[in-house]
């Protein structure tokens, strides 16, 4: 009988430090490589900022520390968008408290 080393167990605590550090975090936009998403809630995602993308929807987006970014999505990947608005711009989506299309006053 032969025995497969295992990998030890590391414990994150990036997970409760980031609910506690932001409770109104969209669950999408809280990537983290500990944590599985759920398949819907992704699916969600990547529908809506596809649909952005393509129709190259003027957004805001507001940042966790209250600075606004405004301008297109132009591409996504699991933890970043590219704005491209008076300067491209990379945002990772864990900085994103939320967005909203330009002229919705975040409402």
């Amino acid at each position: 009988m032969t025995t497969k080393p295992t990998q030890p167990r590391v414990r994150s605590c990036t997970r409760n430090r980031l609910a506690a550090i932001a409770p109104f975090r969209l669950p999408a936009f809280g990537y983290s490589p500990n944590h599985e998403q759920d398949p819907l809630q992704q699916q969600a995602e990547l529908f809506y900022l596809q649909k952005q993308i393509q129709a190259q929807t003027p957004m805001v987006l507001v940042l966790e520390d209250g600075e606004q970014i405004e301008g297109c999505i132009e591409w996504y990947d699991r933890g970043a968008l590219k704005i491209r608005g008076r300067q491209k711009t990379l945002v990772y989506k864990s900085a994103i408290k939320y967005m909203y299309k330009v002229g919705d006053q975040g409402q």
